[in-house]
């Protein structure tokens, strides 16, 4: 055979020979594409009269594929791959977005903050996936390290993009069942075992409070997280400071003093500004910017 040099292979004819490759026979590949068995011989005349080969060897078995075959059918599958992912995007809400993010925060903010909204975010969404970082150190936005940080900071850094999501208030918390006096607190506080953050978090506007306004006092017991503080607190191991939204709605927890305003700094959501434009990130950025909540 001597092919046309004007003959473009389309991928209609991808599919007719991905077919018969994988029928084996004129009448089962015209049942794969809605067409009869004559129209398949066709088409198969037509390609292999148009390249100048033959890519099916005939039998009483069937159609066998030659190698040039095998090879075009190979492109073929990976165009009958895209287009499937193709159409399940087009049967998706437009709503609906997919990917994979990288969320950091502290475990506090994590458990007391995040993990509520991702809730109904799961629902919204269900084809994203999330890394989930909980320390006390700071990973790098700039870097891609996370996509989306949620932070405890006055200042927020000025390249990166912010949402004030609101001030986060503290106050001295003991257990319920902890017997600390109402009366004569300033000495009650001296007398009882505090439990604070002091070699993990040593600029934590708690510890800067206590040292400032207490500075006899030394931790019974030092530990590496606010949520450890609290855990601890309502043991009834001792006294701690504490952001009131974890400690409220506790019934194992009760606020021992007012809030402590020297203590007060603000929750920003954080990304980069190149990260801003990722749909997903977009999405979930202006997602927990809405709902996220301190009260």
């Amino acid at each position: 055979m001597n092919a046309k040099t004007q003959f473009k292979l389309s991928s209609a004819d991808l599919a007719v020979l991905l077919a018969l490759s994988r029928t084996g026979t004129l009448a089962l590949a015209g049942e794969r594409l809605e067409q009869d068995a004559s129209t398949v011989f066709r088409s198969i005349q037509r390609i292999e009269k148009g390249i100048g080969q033959r890519l099916f060897e005939r039998s009483r078995s069937g159609y066998q594929t030659n190698e040039l075959a095998q090879q075009l059918t190979a492109a073929a599958e990976q165009i009958e791959i895209q287009l499937e992912a193709a159409r399940t995007m087009l049967q998706m809400r437009p709503e609906q977005v997919s990917g994979f993010l990288r969320i950091s925060s502290t475990d506090t903010l994590l458990h007391g903050v995040l993990a509520p909204a991702l809730q109904q975010l799961r629902v919204l969404h269900p084809l994203l996936e999330f890394d989930l970082h909980a320390g006390n150190e700071l990973v790098s936005l700039t870097r891609r390290d996370a996509d989306i940080a949620l932070r405890a900071t006055k200042r927020p850094p000025p390249h990166l993009i912010g949402k004030r999501i609101g001030p986060i208030r503290v106050a001295l918390f003991s257990a319920k069942s902890a017997s600390v006096p109402a009366a004569n607190r300033e000495i009650a506080y001296q007398e009882q075992d505090w439990i604070a953050p002091d070699e993990a978090l040593p600029e934590h506007p708690s510890v800067i409070w206590r040292k400032k306004h207490y500075p006899k006092i030394v931790p019974k017991y030092r530990v590496n997280s606010i949520l450890t503080v609290t855990e601890f607190v309502a043991r009834g191991l001792g006294v701690g400071i504490l952001p009131i939204f974890l400690a409220q709605g506790r019934a194992d927890l009760i606020q021992v003093s007012e809030v402590l305003d020297e203590c007060q700094t603000d929750l920003w959501l954080l990304t980069h500004t190149e990260a801003r434009h990722l749909r997903r990130v977009s999405t979930v950025f202006s997602y927990l910017a809405e709902h996220l909540h301190l009260d």
